[in-house]
């Protein structure tokens, strides 16, 4: 199921049916299909993805045209992407100039330790415990995914890019319905990071 307010950033920053679009990192599918379903023609890759309605492959492997999509979206994905430089480069080859890149990231060097903390009590709180200490996954993840700071060094070399708009992201990651609001609420209030971060960008000319 697609994030109701992802699903409304996304539609409201891509181009108008029937523009062409690649969904990079497109898991299952489900945001794809809704695209598809409002009249974008979506091509979406994943190389870990066992659905059908998505092509297995890395961006850095993609085999498509120059300048062949109106647009890119991205959610959750880039900071998985790997190698990062050259897969950025290859979404720099296949967007049109001055087509659309939208960008759904998780900023990892904001999950500080209260992020982590509130993360794995409310994880507890619904019976799905996670046996780690805070500075473990905090470690875990630095370890592994690639810092929003790199994505969009990366991304700069084809892409101008706006600045981010900051916000929630941790009720999106494995936890139970209806935690949004309590995440905002906190955020506001200065006792948790917004670790969530949006930002648009154009293809350069």
């Amino acid at each position: 199921m697609v994030d109701e307010d992802v699903m409304a950033f996304v539609c409201a920053t891509l181009p108008p049916a029937p523009a062409r679009v690649l969904e990079v990192g497109a898991g299952g599918g489900e945001l794809a299909e809704a695209l598809r379903h409002r009249g974008r023609d979506v091509v979406a890759i994943d190389p870990a993805s066992e659905s059908a309605a998505v092509t297995a492959v890395a961006l850095h492997e993609l085999d498509e045209p120059d300048a062949s999509f109106d647009a890119a979206v991205a959610v959750v994905s880039l900071h998985h992407v790997d190698p990062l430089a050259e897969s950025c480069r290859t979404l720099g080859r296949v967007v049109r100039p001055s087509g659309i890149l939208v960008v759904d990231e998780f900023d990892v060097e904001r999950f500080d330790e209260r992020a982590a903390r509130w993360w794995l009590a409310q994880r507890a709180d619904a019976e799905d415990h996670v046996a780690a200490e805070p500075h473990a996954v905090i470690a875990q993840l630095r370890e592994h995914i690639h810092p929003l700071r790199l994505v969009r060094e990366a991304l700069s070399e084809c892409f101008s890019l706006q600045a981010p708009i900051r916000g929630s992201y941790l009720h999106r990651w494995n936890m139970p319905a209806g935690l949004r609001d309590a995440e905002e609420e906190l955020i506001a209030a200065g006792r948790l990071p917004a670790t969530g971060a949006r930002f648009t960008g154009l293809r350069h000319d």
